[in-house]
């Protein structure tokens, strides 16, 4: 074995297939979007070349800082809940009766599809009918709200789902790094004296916290491009006010036929994902990794 990947040869006969299939799923369509992004474009006619004027109207464009913000709002919430998400994984992968159960629970929303959970979470906000506001009518509210259709209120209301769908993901994640904990390092504490949260805060938390970090990432980058669960529950709307980066691209392309402009959209987005991936790696370094065997 040494011998044959010693062979410049086979390891390029190894490598060179993934890497072909590589830049041409991924890095191709990048420049192709970057490249468009300095064209007007109706995604069927001849294309003319404008420079970098669509950068310079996405600085100007109210709507889009608004998807911008609600992206980021979302991020936010997500980064935030993670924290809700490592709390259950603690108790799940404690030595209590039922957490077999609750373990399969968490994982549901990960089987269903975003359209179908954006179906079931449209019939639970529906504003006469919805499960929600018939609970808040028995509880003697007089005009429960209507989630989807209030400015105010309808970005908030579509994070929960959103953050319902991946709790599974995540917990899973978690519970998985947790059960990687030595034992014999929580029988030491245990002996010493540490209750389940000393055992939580000093031994469990900082030795998955590597995992964590790459959690944070995931969050925080899967909800600035986030695009599905929200098309399908309101387009965006009423009125933008849930409108994300990504449906506002896709409105732009599919809608408006502009898809120069949404090509700048797309870049940018990327160019954000990239920046924030660095700025979380750069704030959650360490110097010194925790080691155990």
């Amino acid at each position: 074995m040494d011998k044959v990947m010693s062979n410049k040869k086979i390891i390029a006969l190894y490598v060179i297939p993934s890497l072909l299939l590589v830049v041409t799923l991924i890095y191709i369509p990048i420049v192709m979007t970057g490249y468009y992004g300095l064209m007007e474009w109706d995604g069927v006619g001849k294309m003319s070349f404008i420079g970098l004027n669509h950068y310079a109207e996405l600085l100007q464009d109210k709507l889009f800082w608004e998807s911008v913000k609600h992206s980021f709002l979302l991020a936010v919430f997500s980064a935030i809940s993670l924290l809700l998400y490592l709390a259950v994984s603690l108790v799940l992968s404690a030595p209590i009766r039922g957490t077999n159960f609750f373990r399969k629970v968490y994982l549901i929303p990960m089987l269903l599809s975003s359209v179908a959970i954006a179906q079931l979470w449209l019939k639970i906000f529906h504003p006469t009918s919805g499960v929600l506001n018939l609970m808040l009518s028995s509880l003697g509210v007089e005009q429960p709200p209507e989630w989807l259709s209030d400015t105010s209120i309808v970005l908030y209301a579509i994070f929960v789902p959103i953050l319902w769908q991946y709790a599974g993901f995540y917990i899973l994640i978690y519970y998985a790094a947790l059960k990687n904990v030595p034992a014999s390092l929580i029988e030491s504490a245990r002996i010493d004296g540490a209750g389940p949260l000393r055992l939580a805060m000093s031994i469990r938390i900082p030795l998955i916290a590597e995992v964590f970090k790459v959690t944070v990432v995931l969050a925080v980058v899967g909800s600035l491009k986030y695009f599905d669960l929200i098309y399908v529950m309101t387009g965006g709307g009423p009125n933008g006010a849930s409108e994300v980066m990504a449906s506002y691209m896709y409105r732009k392309a599919f809608r408006g036929y502009d898809f120069g402009y949404a090509s700048a959209i797309a870049f940018f987005l990327l160019v954000i994902c990239l920046v924030m991936t660095w700025l979380i790696r750069r704030a959650t370094a360490a110097k010194d990794d925790i080691q155990y065997s």
